[in-house]
């Protein structure tokens, strides 16, 4: 008697989504602050101004001369 397996399939399919999904959120939290810190510094040059590290992963910022494009007291 030929057994319907299908089922058997997908819920293998589903727990290795969800094992690969958990790591990921994983690594994220874990490399997060580094990966946000180099994407500001990446930013910071684009932009011409000087990246300053922060005290924990993912405080940098960038320092420089300021636009007044946003500035509506002016």
């Amino acid at each position: 008697m030929k057994l319907n397996r299908k089922g058997q399939t997908l819920v293998e399919y589903v727990l290795i989504i969800s094992l690969v999904t958990v790591l990921a959120i994983g690594a994220v939290r874990i490399f997060g602050g580094y990966l946000q810190d180099a994407i500001t510094k990446m930013g910071c040059n684009i932009s011409g101004k000087e990246y300053v590290e922060g005290d924990k992963a993912g405080e940098g910022h960038c320092v420089g001369e300021e636009s007044n494009l946003f500035d509506l007291n002016s």
